[in-house]
């Protein structure tokens, strides 16, 4: 990385000089919870001219699912306007006024999805934590850009407070305003470096594929997700998991609570790992000890004497299927070739980021990557290569810098 993208180092004097923004420009607007105040706002944005900054807060780890419950845009001429999505569900007036214009978002694909739901969909984007990373910045968070270029910090200390609380605290009503305050200012120099490094292009192209991206499918088995099911052994303790992953989930949507505030990951791991037979002994576990979860101990047993009880043809693979390649430490022994291919096109890939500055994974994905190693095109050539890449969504920039170097690598790893 060049001296533009090295991290800064806690107690810099930039840093430490750098004033902190307490107030919105035009101070703190009013939230809007009811239909003429929002077509105030639709009448004020379409006044504005020029980008348009957009931000949105969940309430992560409190409530279930990944909702908005606080929208904030500003656009010059216009102002900011924080307008509550629970209160006024349906913003597709505001989204008809926003039309063609850019919007700004930082980690679009945060917020892309929350921002649907409430029927405001960007045509066009700019996203200034894609950009930053296609820059180099090792850092790409908000408040660490803003500082870094701006030269200004923002408190971050409301970030992850419970946004669903109503009302909302007015110094969290101000830190959400300062999210877009900036946010056009901080975009239009990511612009400027973007250009001077000869970037632009792949930046937009980057961010048509992220307005164009289809939906995440649900995930087949999302209850192999659980953080620590590696220490899962067999798979009568993997039926344990799912079955009480299951009833968790359908628990924390009925009640609208962050599934890990009904029971932790911790306590399913346990369960699934001792299999109690009673709740006294479930109760006896540790991680049972929270509110919520002893509330609901026979459903927990339920589940582990469902687990215990199913006939083997029944219980879960040990492993999930999939449709990609093996993982990457058995090529050896299963097909030495490949891994010899994957060395030599990882190899390749990351030289041509460090060229360019900018994290492997932005140039081409790792399971990309593993992919083609695995299964390379029967005749690899710079085109055939590239249509491989294109058929696993790579971008045209990604394909113009990478599918020439990868064929010459692939073909040096056949020849070794």
């Amino acid at each position: 990385m060049n001296s533009k993208t090295e991290p800064r180092e806690p107690g810099d004097d930039d840093a430490e000089r750098a004033p902190l923004l307490r107030e919105p420009r035009e101070g703190l607007p009013e939230v809007t919870s009811d239909a003429d105040a929002l077509a105030g706002v639709v009448a004020a944005l379409s006044a504005g001219t020029g980008p348009v900054a957009v931000d949105a807060e969940r309430a992560s780890g409190y409530r279930y699912g990944q909702r908005a419950y606080l929208v904030q845009l500003r656009r010059e001429g216009s102002g900011s306007a924080l307008i509550d999505p629970i209160a006024c569900p349906d913003l597709s007036k505001l989204e008809d006024t926003v039309g063609d214009a850019e919007v700004v978002l930082h980690a679009a694909h945060q917020d892309l999805p929350c921002l649907t739901e409430v029927n405001l969909r960007p045509r066009r984007l700019f996203d200034t934590e894609l950009a930053g990373r296609l820059l180099g910045y090792q850092r790409v968070g908000l408040g660490f850009m803003v500082e870094r270029i701006l030269h200004v910090r923002l408190a971050k200390e409301h970030s992850a407070v419970d946004w669903s609380q109503r009302p909302l605290p007015e110094d969290w009503l101000r830190y959400a305003a300062l999210d877009v305050e900036i946010l056009i200012e901080l975009r239009n120099a990511l612009e400027a470096e973007l250009e001077e490094a000869g970037k632009l292009e792949w930046a937009r192209e980057e961010f048509a594929s992220v307005l164009a991206a289809p939906p995440k499918e649900p995930r087949p088995d999302p209850w192999r997700r659980t953080s620590g099911i590696h220490r899962v052994r067999n798979q009568r303790a993997l039926a344990a998991v799912r079955e009480l992953w299951y009833e968790r989930d359908r628990i924390a949507q009925e009640r609208d609570i962050s599934p890990g505030r009904v029971l932790p990951d911790a306590a399913i791991v346990e369960a699934a790992t001792t299999m109690p037979r009673t709740t006294a002994e479930l109760a006896d576990i540790r991680q049972f000890g929270i509110k919520l979860a002893r509330r609901y101990l026979t459903t927990w047993i339920k589940a582990v004497n469902r687990a215990r009880d199913m006939p083997q043809t029944e219980l879960p693979r040990p492993n999930a299927p999939g449709d990609g390649p093996p993982p990457v430490n058995r090529w050896a022994d299963r097909a030495p070739e490949a891994a010899s291919r994957l060395e030599s096109v990882r190899a390749t890939v990351t030289g041509i980021a460090e060229d360019v500055v900018m994290p492997t994974e932005n140039l081409l994905l790792p399971d990309t990557v593993r992919r083609l190693a695995w299964a390379p095109p029967q005749t690899v050539d710079p085109d055939t290569v590239g249509d491989f890449l294109r058929e696993r969504g790579a971008r045209e920039w990604q394909i113009a810098l990478t599918a020439q170097p990868l064929a010459t690598a692939l073909d040096e790893a056949e020849k070794a």
